[in-house]
């Protein structure tokens, strides 16, 4: 198995693409550390990669919180793997945009994943190797009325994935991004519907949505030797959606 030996940390992964990439990466040899808010849905993250005969643990944590994110980081340790999955959206017209969910939806999106990176890129810069994979979305390319503040989260992950490369991959750390388009989760789901969300998928150039999968499978190709060229990329897994 090609990732035999090595540890990732993978945020929001109790759920959609966040769990999907960590079942994948179980079956690619990975131990896997499953974070997120839900301690109900992590153990069954963690139990369906058991009994795949893979190794998972899980580890609570609310990321928009610094006190959490530090426990957290000291507790996972080194890793060679971080995927910054975990993100929240909560949609508005911007005119009616209030502060405290924009401050909400900043903390994050942009301000966890940072200060996560900041804590656990100085162990991987010391082994000389490690892969960071920030999970983005085509709404970071495409104007879409309602998601000014997630939107620009998204653009700003894309930044940070550039100049975390500049940073680390001198030092045999690379940094890349991946950015789904609509992907069947709860969340989408949730908020446009079974009809909804197939309509949205219909708009692309495969007129259809991502499985969790879909989208796992590209995190899992960043994070592995198979892509050891790549740095500072943005891959647009999004069905040609941001292609014409």
């Amino acid at each position: 198995m090609e990732l035999t030996g090595r540890t990732a940390l993978i945020t929001g992964s109790t759920a959609g693409i966040g769990a999907e990439t960590a079942k994948l990466m179980a079956e690619a040899g990975t131990e896997v550390l499953v974070s997120g808010r839900d301690a109900e849905r992590g153990t069954a993250v963690v139990n369906a990669i058991a009994e795949n005969g893979g190794l998972a643990r899980f580890f609570a944590a609310d990321l928009s919180d610094l006190e959490s994110l530090r426990i957290l980081a000291d507790r996972v340790g080194a890793v060679d793997i971080l995927v910054n999955n975990a993100a929240v959206i909560l949609p508005a017209p911007t005119a009616s945009q209030d502060v405290a969910s924009f401050e909400a939806v900043l903390a994050a999106n942009v301000r966890a994943p940072y200060f996560l990176t900041a804590a656990l890129a100085p162990a991987m810069l010391a082994q000389g190797a490690g892969s960071i994979v920030n999970v983005s979305s085509t709404l970071a390319r495409v104007g879409t009325p309602g998601t000014s503040v997630y939107s620009a989260t998204k653009a700003a992950l894309e930044s940070l994935t550039r100049t975390w490369a500049a940073e680390f991959s001198p030092a045999g750390v690379r940094v890349n991004a991946v950015a789904p388009g609509p992907t069947r989760t709860d969340a989408l789901l949730g908020a446009l519907g079974e009809e909804g969300a197939e309509q949205v998928g219909k708009s692309t150039l495969l007129g259809r949505i991502a499985s969790p999968r879909e989208i796992a499978e590209v995190i899992l190709f960043l994070a592995s030797d198979r892509s050891a060229y790549l740095t500072g990329a943005t891959v647009a897994a999004d069905a040609g959606a941001t292609a014409v």
